[in-house]
């Protein structure tokens, strides 16, 4: 009674923050926690088939969508807060207007686009129908949360992360344990959702076309477009790079691997959500000071969930991908790392939005990315798949360190010099992670010292 008490007392604001990060939790946590029936009912290379479409459709949703769902569309619901309703119908017609002309593109020059993707032309029809379709249920997700509906999309949410799998497996039941079946269960669920969200925005909207909004979203959203697709290589360029120079069986060991060390997500994922309004507020007012504290502190919890998930890695390889992937654990050490410099970069990426000063993303991007590009040229080839962890995990602090720097600058001029985290703070939760991914990698094979550390931390918390 007291808990449900004080539940009722809390604002709208601290309950949608609470309910996002739930929902957040679920959406993943349905995902992963069926990804071991997929692992056992594919193979290695069907696993690894798939897990290459995932990367590629990735970069498609880049190019038909230029990510106009994101820190574009969240500045908009501020700036034309009375107008949510056209912005979001001129924003969807954008994006099939774009998705179409991509799309015209590949029609003309399929048989180059096949070779490069290594994929068959089916699952590359079924790539461009989620690009055209998803952004939709994107700018619906973005509205409830910045105007805190969290009942209805909780819901949404929730029957989507449920659907994808069910209809893979009912799929899979029937004609076998193909990649095929996997994307086609997720794709049909995603028709089924987004088609109305789409009907439901435009009738509400009733704008396709409006020079002002396509305007004012391409002038901010063009110009971070290599940053996105910057961040997508350093996210998924592995896998294309493993698959290309390895082998579509080292894409499962890697993708899986990669998979368990962004389990940390599930907790960053759905903070984010809860944070992004909240963080608008504080710079909105100049507060920095007291939001650098929680910043910090939060950095510190994300650190401590890195480090256990790197010290209970065999365990869940086991778990999640059965013993035929059992040699992938040594991926998820760097992977787990490279968590914590992600939360640093979405942190320190809202003063650019807030600002507009979307140019400078583009610098720190490129340049993570080409790093990481040649990296894993050089270290691939070399040592294996394993390889490109720990050139993930490079490129991940510099690309944190880059955006550190941009907006240290731009809060100089805009906020009297008050930065967001510190440099020095950055410096040793670096060394921490660095410890851990050392420890846990010499004791992967020594259960009762890596469950020993667990209790000690868990002691020390309490």
């Amino acid at each position: 009674m007291n808990i449900t008490s004080k539940y009722r007392s809390l604002s709208v604001q601290a309950k949608a923050a609470l309910w996002f990060t739930i929902c957040s939790f679920l959406q993943k946590g349905i995902s992963f926690i069926t990804v071991p029936i997929f692992t056992r009912l594919m193979s290695t290379e069907e696993y690894g088939t798939y897990t290459v479409y995932l990367s590629w459709l990735q970069i498609l949703t880049i190019m038909t969508s230029l990510y106009l769902f994101n820190g574009v569309y969240d500045n908009a619901m501020a700036k034309y807060e009375k107008q949510r309703d056209e912005y979001t119908s001129a924003m969807q017609g954008l994006t099939l207007v774009i998705t179409g002309a991509v799309f015209a593109l590949y029609c003309f020059t399929s048989g180059f686009w096949e070779k490069i993707l290594n994929l068959p032309k089916s699952m590359i029809l079924l790539m461009f129908l989620e690009a055209l379709l998803s952004p939709a249920l994107s700018y619906w997700s973005g509205r409830q949360r910045f105007e805190y509906r969290y009942r209805i999309l909780v819901c949404v949410t929730i029957l989507q992360a449920l659907m994808n799998p069910i209809a893979s497996l009912v799929l899979i039941r029937i004609n076998g344990g193909t990649a095929m079946m996997r994307i086609l269960g997720i794709v049909g669920v995603q028709v089924c959702i987004c088609v109305p969200i789409i009907v439901f925005q435009f009738c509400k909207g009733k704008e396709f076309f409006s020079k002002e909004y396509w305007g004012y979203a391409l002038r901010i959203g063009i110009p971070i477009v290599p940053h996105y697709l910057s961040g997508i290589i350093l996210n998924q360029g592995d896998r294309i790079m493993i698959d290309k120079m390895v082998g579509k069986t080292e894409v499962a060991l890697y993708g899986l691997a990669y998979s368990i060390g962004m389990l940390v997500q599930l907790f960053i994922s759905g903070m984010n959500s809860a944070l992004t309004p909240w963080m608008y507020s504080k710079i909105k007012k100049g507060d920095i000071r007291s939001m650098r504290k929680v910043l910090q502190l939060l950095s510190i919890v994300v650190v401590g969930i890195a480090v256990a998930l790197m010290l209970i890695s065999p365990e869940l390889v086991l778990i999640f991908g059965s013993p035929k992937y059992r040699e992938a654990v040594y991926v998820i050490p760097p992977v787990a790392a490279s968590v914590f410099f992600i939360f640093i970069y979405n942190i320190l990426s809202m003063p650019q939005f807030y600002y507009e000063k979307t140019k400078f993303f583009t610098v720190s991007s490129v340049f993570a990315a080409v790093i990481n590009i040649l990296l894993n040229w050089i270290f691939i080839r070399q040592f294996g798949y394993v390889a490109a962890g720990y050139t993930t995990l490079i490129c991940y602090i510099l690309y944190a360190l880059g955006h550190w720097y941009i907006s240290k600058k731009i809060l100089e001029v805009k906020n009297n010099g008050e930065s967001m985290i510190s440099l020095h703070f950055i410096i040793f939760i670096f060394v921490l992670l660095i410890a851990g991914c050392i420890v846990s990698t010499l004791l992967i094979k020594i259960w009762v010292v890596r469950y020993a550390l667990i209790f000690a931390f868990l002691i020390i918390l309490i």
